[in-house]
């Protein structure tokens, strides 16, 4: 077996190959490690690597698995961790000039429970400063490039963990979204990431939140099977974060193997959620998988919540928490931000009070009507993005489908979900006739993460993507 092999291998196959003395995590982390030497330049997905770290990781699992005694559920596996992330004894940026040689004295609780599941940490993954917005560039590292086009971006805030999957460079990704950060750069890149129910996942120690409430942390891998598999390790109630559900890890990996029947189910599907403007390729590749899923035995209707656009309670509230988070530190720092993220800040430095709570008060009213739609609906499909990804080089498109449009309007399907704290995956779902990767949004109940997997896994079987590579 070649490295390039080794590399596309996903973890489940992986685990069966470590089982049957096929292969060793050494074998397999000198393979990355090589493949990322090559690969990382052109598109930037790591920001930050640890060779011997994972070596010595690889040589202590190959030692477990030789030995065939107890061995952790990730056991040499090697996955990413996203540079917003804490990870002990590693350089933890996010991606900002204020924190340029940080290197956390603690891990977040998800990368603890990842290194006891016998995961390889490979190193850090880029992102935009602090998350801030929906590309990855920032003042540390610089621009991420989509592996399908590399004068395209990735998308963000997840950007290089979505290109690391698409390019190769590791079997597992741990992504987070506020507002479409797992989900954006999943669709852009052609990988699956699911955001789970908010509190699923527990985020915490890391850096101040500017996305309290609604941020979640969840997989970004190159099949769902890998993603059920890497979910059930990271989630689970834990005391130390405020937001954790009181719940032990539900078991997902059931969820997406054997019967992967979804009949009887019933399915809304949008193409704009009433008010969004969308490119037709997009329009017509999720029309298109609307019709795979009434094939896979679905009760399928064209509908979409009564809920209209909650594009100004999110912003207000995610723009206050930037700015109170910040606004203090412009004497020092404002001149080495992200220019755009510094412009936020200043505009957003007044913003009242009521004006917020406001805001909350739109939050709570929304999430009313999306559960009402849901005591119809088992499952909601959007396409994820109203764009393909666009150019590097500039935050946003300003025109979609010849329209003007505002600078959050090309993801008009993700912020709403990370409001309501529902569980929402992109999964591949076609191309645009230039050849870039299309998301389609499965949005389920709150904590029932187990439908959206299966129902993506079912996806997967009909409509197979995870052997269609990019070309680098």
């Amino acid at each position: 077996m070649d490295n390039l092999d080794i590399c596309r291998m996903s973890a489940v196959q992986l685990k069966k190959a470590y089982k049957a003395k096929k292969l060793s995590p050494v074998e397999v982390v000198e393979a990355i490690l090589a493949r990322i030497e090559k690969i990382n330049p052109k598109i930037n997905a790591y920001c930050t690597l640890v060779p011997e770290s994972a070596r010595a990781s690889a040589k202590k699992a190959e030692r477990v698995l030789m030995k065939g005694g107890p061995a952790g559920v990730l056991e040499g596996i090697p996955v990413s961790i996203k540079d917003l992330s804490f990870t002990r004894g590693i350089r933890t940026t996010g991606g900002s000039k204020m924190y340029e040689n940080f290197v956390p004295e603690q891990d977040a609780i998800f990368v603890e429970r990842l290194k006891a599941a016998g995961a390889i940490i490979l190193g850090k993954t880029n992102t935009p400063e602090f998350g801030w917005i929906g590309i990855t560039t920032n003042p540390v590292f610089g621009v991420s490039r989509n592996p399908w086009n590399t004068d395209r971006t990735t998308g963000g805030s997840s950007g290089g963990a979505a290109a690391a999957m698409a390019a190769c460079l590791g079997p597992l990704a741990q992504g987070s979204d506020g507002g479409g950060s797992i989900r954006t750069p999943s669709s852009f890149c052609g990988v699956f990431g699911l955001k789970p129910t908010f509190g699923r996942v527990p985020q915490s120690p890391g850096f101040p939140g500017l996305w309290e409430g609604l941020s979640c942390t969840g997989p970004i891998t190159r099949s769902v099977a890998d993603a059920a598999l890497m979910l059930e390790v990271m989630a689970g109630y834990d005391a130390r974060y405020f937001y954790s559900i009181p719940q032990k890890a539900p078991r997902y990996s059931p969820s997406v193997r054997g019967d992967l029947s979804l009949k009887g189910m019933k399915v809304a599907w949008t193409r704009d959620m009433g008010y969004a403007t969308v490119e037709p390729q997009v329009a017509r590749a999720v029309e298109a998988a609307a019709k795979v899923f009434r094939k896979l035995g679905c009760i399928v209707e064209e509908a979409h919540p009564d809920a209209g656009d909650p594009q100004p309670a999110f912003s207000t509230q995610v723009t206050s928490a930037v700015a109170a988070q910040l606004y203090d530190e412009l004497p020092k720092w404002g001149d080495k931000f992200d220019p755009g993220l510094r412009a936020m800040v200043e505009r957003s430095k007044d913003i009242l009070a009521r004006d917020y709570v406001k805001a909350r008060m739109k939050h709570l009213e929304y999430w009313e009507k999306i559960r009402v739609f849901f005591d119809k609906y088992d499952l909601l499909l959007t396409p994820v993005l109203a764009v393909p990804a666009f150019p590097v080089g500039i935050y946003f498109p300003t025109e979609i489908n010849g329209k003007k449009v505002t600078p959050i309007a090309w993801m008009p399907f993700t912020y709403p979900f990370n409001i309501t704290g529902q569980p929402a995956a992109s999964v591949p779902c076609g191309f645009t006739d230039d050849g870039l990767p299309i998301g389609l949004q499965v949005v389920g109940r709150k904590y029932d993460e187990a439908t959206v997997l299966k129902a993506s896994a079912a996806f997967e079987k009909a409509q197979p993507w995870a052997d269609k590579y990019p070309p680098l």
